[in-house]
């Protein structure tokens, strides 16, 4: 029998592969109207241009007709109204293992886009670890909450200019989070989706080490524009370099990356800015790069001021004089250039 029910029974026999499950758990049907033997719905996608809809739209119509025969069915496709509506591009900055500088990189280049006159917000997803309180001097603020079309959401704290939402602004920065695999994803996607970001070119999201579930749920569930990978020097590090780079390569995921970012390239002393003394060994970086088949994006040099200004609040890229400023202005313009190219 055609009616609402049997025809949405049916539709979930259509899957949404890059979500992993149907579209009407996943509530990808909207404004359904069944009347004698015509079937119309909206189907609500996060791209409504996007030529690879055509894919999800002809196997509802295939699935249904094979069902209830030759019904009129009537497919529109419709943009997803989200709190990242208005985010042109996220991208998500990742390593395959901490110590290596991941959340100074994903910050200093936050900066280093809104210097380039880009609209900017930056999401510390390193739900384990979170730091971007600390290093924008915001440790003691908390974001506004407050009930919008019945659901509670959240303003993210501005700081230098940029929108910045961290788990960290919610739980004792004293104790550890001893959270399983859903509560972190879960935390994530509050982080994502309850936030007023308003109008943003990038979005910077500071991944958490390694290619757990939060590094899936990015990848999965929201359109990432791109990542950057970063290194350290040695060349112990370059097979944690490699299972990161792997992961956004997946055949299931399919996420380009903008370059790797060398940390600790070298060190430069403050008072000879020209001198550069590569304490764990030269063109280490260059060589990772290609052979991941990326392109170096910079080289972040070691100074005494870099960890300073990162504790003390102020990320190093304020400091227009500064090496490490000019080394994240060439990062972000590079990205800024391939997305505009």
């Amino acid at each position: 029998m055609l009616n609402k029910e049997n025809v949405l029974e049916v539709l979930k026999d259509v899957i949404y592969f890059p979500k992993g499950d149907n579209i009407v758990a996943l509530n990808m049907v909207d404004n359904l109207m069944v009347k004698d033997d015509a079937i119309r719905f909206d189907l609500v996608m996060e791209h409504a241009n996007d030529p690879k809809n055509d894919i999800l739209v002809n196997g509802a119509k295939r699935t249904l007709t094979e069902v209830f025969g030759e019904v009129n069915i009537e497919i529109k496709v419709v943009e997803e109204k989200t709190a990242l509506s208005k985010v042109k591009h996220i991208i998500a900055v990742a390593s395959g293992k901490g110590g290596v500088g991941k959340s100074t990189v994903a910050a200093n280049l936050a900066i280093a886009l809104a210097r380039a006159n880009q609209r900017v917000g930056l999401i510390d997803a390193d739900i384990y670890g979170p730091s971007v309180p600390m290093m924008f001097g915001t440790e003691n603020e908390r974001p506004a909450a407050f009930e919008k079309d019945g659901k509670a959401v959240m303003m993210p704290i501005e700081k230098y200019g940029i929108k910045l939402l961290s788990i960290g602004y919610f739980v004792d920065a004293n104790r550890p989070l001893i959270w399983r695999g859903p509560m972190a994803t879960s935390a994530l996607n509050q982080l994502m989706n309850d936030t007023l970001w308003g109008e943003l070119d990038w979005m910077v999201v500071d991944m958490p080490p390694g290619t757990g579930d939060i590094q899936l749920t990015l990848a999965q569930q929201y359109n990432v524009s791109g990542a950057v990978i970063v290194t350290t020097p040695q060349k112990v590090a370059f097979a944690d370099v490699l299972r990161a780079a792997m992961m956004f390569k997946e055949e299931a995921l399919q996420i380009p990356i903008y370059g790797l970012v060398e940390n600790m390239a070298y060190f430069t002393p403050s008072d000879m800015p020209d001198k550069k003394y590569y304490i764990f060994g030269k063109e280490t970086g260059k060589g990772f790069a290609d052979q991941l088949g990326v392109p170096l994006l910079g080289q972040i040099p070691i100074t005494e001021k870099i960890a300073e200004c990162g504790d003390a609040g102020t990320p190093l890229a304020l400091d227009a004089d500064s090496p490490v400023t000019k080394a994240f202005d060439k990062i972000a313009q590079a990205i800024i250039n391939k997305d505009n190219g």
